[in-house]
């Protein structure tokens, strides 16, 4: 092993290491880590070395820089924003892979996204009814680009999934909406029409209004329906397009 890789090595050591302190609760939410020189003596490695481990640990979002007097690096406290665009980041890296099918997602979606139909047409509030209807108007604008209309289209389904009183599988519909949706999007916004989607989504609104959880569940039905049709076609296409560069 040369010495490139070997430092590498111990790098990734030193990251696991520091990782493990945090997930254990060994280093606390906000908490300043020992400086470079510290870490250096406490693993026995050099500061370059520490700095790429400090590094992989950004890149996992589980650390921050400050800079200033009081500056330094810190763990970075808990965040849902900060778990939902890991698995974000990560499903797009899964899915441009081929490690992940689109199959697999409009499963995942159509699973996960039926509990919270069923669980706002029992608890929905009229706070909850208000949320959804807000974020199902704001999807009816046509002047806005293909990303700004896929987090519309997010915030719409996290307006749905606030409703379950169900603390944990509102975190998980958090990750799955925020993950899962744009994953699926970046492959597939060119051939949805968004005049469908608003259509059905309003079927969904009318039915949670009025607690017809079977109308709900079959409206979300037909939109998962509809996104798998359109994931197809995406999916068609750029075969195509390999196959006729292949023959180019």
């Amino acid at each position: 092993m040369n010495g490139i890789d070997r430092n590498q090595g111990l790098a990734r050591q030193i990251a696991e290491s520091l990782q493990d302190d945090i997930m254990q609760g060994r280093l606390g939410a906000a908490q300043r880590l020992p400086s470079e020189a510290d870490l250096a003596e406490r693993f026995t490695v050099s500061q370059p070395t520490v700095r790429e481990a400090m590094k992989i640990l950004a890149a996992k979002k589980l650390i921050r820089s400050k800079r200033g007097p009081k500056g330094g690096v810190f763990v970075n406290p808990p965040s849902l924003d900060i778990a939902a665009q890991t698995l974000h980041e990560t499903t797009n890296w899964l899915v441009s892979l081929g490690a992940v099918e689109l199959s697999d997602i409009v499963g995942a979606r159509r699973n996960l996204g039926q509990i919270s139909i069923e669980a706002a047409c029992a608890h929905a509030t009229r706070e909850d009814h208000k949320r959804i209807e807000a974020a199902l108007l704001e999807l009816d604008h046509t002047e806005i680009s293909d990303e700004g209309f896929c987090q519309l289209e997010v915030e719409f389904h996290q307006a749905v999934a606030a409703a379950n009183p169900n603390a944990l599988l509102r975190l998980v519909m958090v990750m799955v909406n925020q993950s899962l949706i744009p994953a699926a999007n970046m492959i597939s916004f060119q051939f949805r029409q968004r005049d469908k989607v608003v259509a059905l989504q309003r079927q969904i609104f009318s039915a949670i209004l009025a607690r017809d959880t079977a109308a709900a569940v079959s409206a979300f039905d037909a939109l998962i329906d509809y996104q798998s049709e359109v994931y197809n076609m995406a999916i068609e296409q750029r075969a195509a397009k390999q196959a006729a560069a292949a023959d180019g």
